[in-house]
Formats: C-alpha cells, sequence, structure tokens
C-alpha cells in the first residue's frame, strides 16, 4: 500500500467536489479521456500535443504526475489532501481505477476516494511529514523516512512511530529532477509549529488578546481558570463601548471540536450582551462544524489555526514590541519560477 499527494486545485477550488462525491480531482481540463491510454509513451505524446506550447521539462513533469494518477495508483492505496480552505488535512483510501467524468463542457481526471477522515489538523503531523505534503506538485508519492506508518498512526489517531531519516529514498511523482516546496505552506507550518510551542494553553489566548487589540479592539482578558466560556470581549473605542462587541472563546487543544461548541458561544454571547462571537478552534473543527457554521453566518465566525496565522501575518506590524520579540517574523520576498 503507497501513500499518494493528490491536490484539489491550486487554490482548492475542486476540494469541495472532491469530498462531497468521494472522488480525487485533479487539473489538466484540456486532455481528453484517458481511458485507452495503456502506456507512458502514449501518454507523452498526448500531452505533448495537447499542450505545444510547454517546455520539455514541463511536459515530462506533468506525463509522470499523470501516470501515477493514471497507473500507479492502486486499490486500497491512501491518499492525502491537504485542504486549502482550512488547515486540516483530508486521507481516504482509493476504492477503484481512473475514469473520466463529463459534466456539460467540462472534463474531469478522477479516482474513486472513499475519504476516512477529512478534520486531521496540520498540527498532528511532523514537520518532515508536512514538507512532504508542501511539495509542489498535484500527484506525488509521500515515502521518504517512513512515513507511511507514521501516516496510517496519525489517520488512526494512535503515537505516530519515530522517523526514520531516509538515505536514497525520497517522495516523487516519476519526474526527473527534485520535487519543489511550497514555500509559503513551509513557512506557514513553521510558524505554526512555534506558536503551538511558545504559546500553550492559555497562552494561546494572550496572542488573540494581543492580536484583537492590533486591529483596533478595546479588550478584556480573562485570566487562567473558569471563563464561563469567554476567553476575551471586546468592543471598539477607546473605552471599548462601541460597537461591534466582540465575544470570544479560545480552544488550543490540538483535536478537532464539536458543533456544540458554537451553541455555547451562542448562549455566552448573550451572558456578556455581545453582538458578534469568535471561536478560534487551533486544532480545527470537525466535518459537522461547516453546515453549523453557514446558519449562524451573520453572528459568529469560526478561526483555525490558519485562519489565526493569516491574520498575525496581516497585522504583524501593528503587534505590541512584547509580542513582537515573542513572535520574531520578518517578511521577504522571493523569486517565483
Amino acid at each position: 500500500m503507497a501513500i499518494w499527494l493528490v491536490r484539489a486545485g491550486q487554490h482548492g477550488e475542486r476540494e469541495e467536489a472532491a469530498l462531497e462525491k468521494g472522488m480525487a480531482i485533479i487539473g489538466w481540463e484540456d486532455l481528453p479521456d484517458l481511458t485507452s491510454v495503456k502506456t507512458r509513451e502514449a501518454l507523452a505524446q498526448l500531452v505533448k500535443e495537447t499542450y505545444s506550447d510547454e517546455g520539455p521539462k514541463t511536459l515530462s513533469n506533468w506525463t509522470g504526475q499523470l501516470w501515477a494518477f493514471r497507473e500507479r495508483i492502486q486499490k486500497d492505496d491512501l491518499v492525502v489532501l491537504p485542504l486549502k480552505r482550512r488547515s486540516a488535512i483530508a486521507i481516504g483510501r482509493v476504492t477503484g481505477g481512473y475514469s473520466y467524468q463529463s459534466q456539460g463542457t467540462d472534463g474531469f481526471h478522477t479516482r474513486p476516494v472513499k475519504w476516512l477522515r477529512t478534520d486531521i489538523p496540520r498540527s498532528a503531523f511532523d514537520p518532515d511529514i508536512l514538507s512532504s505534503f508542501g511539495a509542489f506538485m498535484t500527484v506525488c508519492q509521500i515515502s521518504r523516512n517512513n512515513a507511511e506508518p507514521r501516516i496510517k498512526a496519525v489517520l488512526e489517531g494512535k503515537k505516530p512511530p519515530a522517523s526514520i531519516p531516509s538515505v536514497s529514498e525520497s517522495d516523487q511523482a516519476d519526474v526527473e529532477g527534485p520535487v519543489p516546496t511550497d514555500i509559503p505552506q513551509y513557512a506557514e507550518d513553521r510558524i505554526r509549529e512555534f506558536i503551538e510551542q511558545k504559546f500553550k494553553g492559555h497562552g494561546l489566548s494572550r496572542l488573540v488578546d494581543a492580536l484583537l487589540k492590533a486591529i483596533g479592539y478595546t479588550t478584556a482578558f480573562s485570566p487562567p481558570g473558569p471563563d464561563g466560556g469567554v476567553d476575551i470581549v471586546a468592543g471598539r473605542g477607546p473605552m471599548g463601548f462601541d460597537p461591534p462587541r466582540l465575544c470570544v472563546q479560545v480552544k488550543s487543544s490540538s483535536g478537532p471540536v464539536n458543533p456544540e461548541i458554537i451553541q455555547r458561544l451562542h448562549g455566552s454571547m448573550k451572558g456578556v450582551s455581545a453582538d458578534q462571537g469568535l471561536l478560534i478552534s487551533w486544532g480545527g473543527f470537525n466535518s459537522k462544524v461547516p453546515t453549523e457554521e453557514r446558519s449562524q453566518f451573520f453572528s459568529i465566525r469560526l478561526w483555525d489555526s490558519g485562519d489565526l496565522i493569516q491574520a498575525l501575518l496581516e497585522n504583524y506590524e501593528k503587534l505590541s514590541p512584547d509580542i513582537q520579540a515573542e513572535l520574531p517574523l520578518k517578511r521577504i520576498w522571493v523569486l517565483l519560477e
């Protein structure tokens, strides 16, 4: 059994359909049905004819990924889908072979998948595994550092075995050259790891409090101990009396939270006469939460670790010097090739 990274679009545009329909879906929409393609050579020729403007390296890379998806992925292999719209990982088991799905004028290259979990927080995986998930490719086999038993352990809720560094083994998709890394995602995962270590427990609420002040809120911060479901209350204006009045609950645990906590936050909002609520769960939310979130759209917002990190990056220069010293970050520019 192998483990494969299969993305659902650069911006996650196909991930909702993939999860709802039980499929792995890749791009290359201009390519026709690959069912009759029996050899890698034939696939390479088809890719060259379809994308005649691309260079030899790109064509070879794409052929390798498409061949892996069409032929090398086997029934019962595991598929890893890093979600773009929330900071979570979905893992499923392949249940059948390649098929081409037509919808109007569009066509999609798919494999049937039974999704086993769709809410595993990124923080559940070790940094080297996350680095493999960050391979900047659509299809890639995850194999280095005995990845298979470690990923399976996380999937089953068990403690992963220790990493065994590989000497020659590497993540690959049958393509030439090294697999490039999604640098922004790699940087976010390193920041996530640092925050998890530096701002444990109630420290995460302290960091959120500092962020709200940087955004322009006047806050009241609950000390450690029972808080009655309210970690922070915040309002606009110099005294915090101006709307919107915000009630904030911060969950620092590594596991996803259930929909019931949204209802409890709604009750806490009434208790402090808040107009709006913000629920921050470092470990994300289970798969049932999005339905509840839509029903509370005009009163409650949900943030996972990715949302919190994004807000911190957007407002980093406004954070207090003390917080910046505890969370030392530097903005850099890199050339995208």
